[in-house]
C-alpha cells in the first residue's frame, strides 16, 4: 500500500496580473522509500511538499483530485487532525534550522517538549532520557553538552543534526527533507545525508528529499521526480539517471562536473517550451 498518493495537484496565487500556478498538475506516489524531488528555484517542488504537510502561505490556492497519506484523505482532515499528523506521523526538515529552532529555547527543552506532545504520560526524565539517545543516535558528541545548548549556539551541521533529531524521535512515518544540506559545505554534508539516510533507513520511513542537487539526490535516493515551471516531467530510478530521455532531465545532468573539474552549462531553455505545456 502507498504512502502518499496526490492526483493533479494545483496550487495557484493571485498576483496583479492575475492568478499564478506555481504547481500544475502533480501526481505521484509514495511507498516507505526514498524519493527526490529535483528541480531549479521555482520549479514547485518545496510547495508540493508543503502542500502536503499542511503548510502552505495563507494567500495560496490549493486544487487537488486526491491527497491522501496512508489511507488518510488530507482533502477532509481538519485543523486538528491536521496537527496530529504534523510532527507525529509527518516530519519536516528544512533548509537552514535557525529559522525552525526556537531561538530563546535550550535544544533540548525543544526535543522534550516535541516528545511530550506526542505522549503526555511520558515524565520529563523519560523524555530526556529519549532525546539524549536520539542526539546520540544522529552522531552528536557529548549529547548531555548539546542538550544544553542555545541554537545560536551550535554550528549549521550541528543544527541541521538537532533537526534530524528533532523530527525522528516521535518515529514518523514519513520524512520530507526540503534542502536540508544547501547551507553547508560539501564535507559536511556528506556527513548530514549519511546521517539522515541512517534514521530513514532504521526506522522504515518514507523520505521525500527536495533538492536542486541531482547529484546528491541520485545518491541517497530510490526514485527521482524532476519538476520544471510546475510540472513532473520525468520521474525515473536514481540508478538510471543516464537513461533520462527529457531534455530538461539530460540539462541537469549536463551540469554534473566531470572527473576533472570542469561542467557543462545547462542549455538555455525557451521561458515556456512546448515540452512544459504537455
Amino acid at each position: 500500500m502507498s504512502l502518499v498518493e496526490i492526483e493533479n495537484l494545483r496550487i495557484t496565487f493571485p498576483s496583479d496580473t492575475g492568478p499564478v500556478q506555481a504547481v500544475r498538475g502533480v501526481s505521484l506516489s509514495l511507498g516507505r522509500e526514498r524519493l527526490g524531488i529535483v528541480g531549479e528555484s521555482g520549479s514547485g517542488k518545496s510547495l508540493t511538499g508543503r502542500a502536503l504537510m499542511g503548510v502552505l502561505p495563507e494567500h495560496a490556492r490549493l486544487d487537488v483530485d486526491r491527497m491522501e497519506f496512508d489511507g488518510i484523505d488530507l482533502t477532509r482532515a481538519g485543523p486538528r487532525q491536521r496537527r496530529r499528523l504534523r510532527g507525529g506521523r509527518m516530519g519536516m526538515i528544512l533548509q537552514d534550522p535557525k529559522f525552525s529552532l526556537n531561538p530563546v529555547m535550550r535544544v533540548g527543552a525543544q526535543i522534550v517538549e516535541s516528545i511530550r506532545i506526542g505522549d503526555r504520560s511520558l515524565s520529563r526524565a523519560a523524555a530526556r532520557a529519549r532525546a539524549l539517545e536520539t542526539l546520540e543516535a544522529v552522531h552528536i558528541r557529548a549529547p548531555d553538552r548539546v542538550f544544553d545548548l542555545y541554537p545560536h549556539e551550535l554550528s549549521g551541521g550541528m543544527g541541521q543534526r538537532v533537526m534530524i533529531a528533532m523530527m525522528v524521535v516521535r518515529q514518523p512515518d514519513l520524512l520530507i527533507a526540503d534542502e536540508p544540506t544547501s547551507a553547508l559545505d560539501v564535507t559536511v554534508q556528506e556527513q548530514v545525508m549519511s546521517i539522515l539516510d541512517d534514521a530513514v533507513r532504521s526506522r522504515g520511513m518514507g523520505l521525500v528529499l527536495i533538492s536542486h542537487d541531482l547529484h546528491l539526490v541520485s545518491r541517497f535516493c530510490d526514485r527521482v521526480v524532476i519538476m520544471y515551471s510546475g510540472r513532473i516531467v520525468e520521474t525515473l530510478p536514481a540508478a538510471n539517471l543516464a537513461g533520462a530521455v527529457h531534455p530538461y532531465t539530460r540539462g541537469l545532468l549536463a551540469c554534473l562536473p566531470d572527473i576533472d573539474g570542469t561542467a557543462a552549462r545547462l542549455p538555455v531553455l525557451n521561458r515556456d517550451p512546448a515540452w512544459a505545456q504537455a
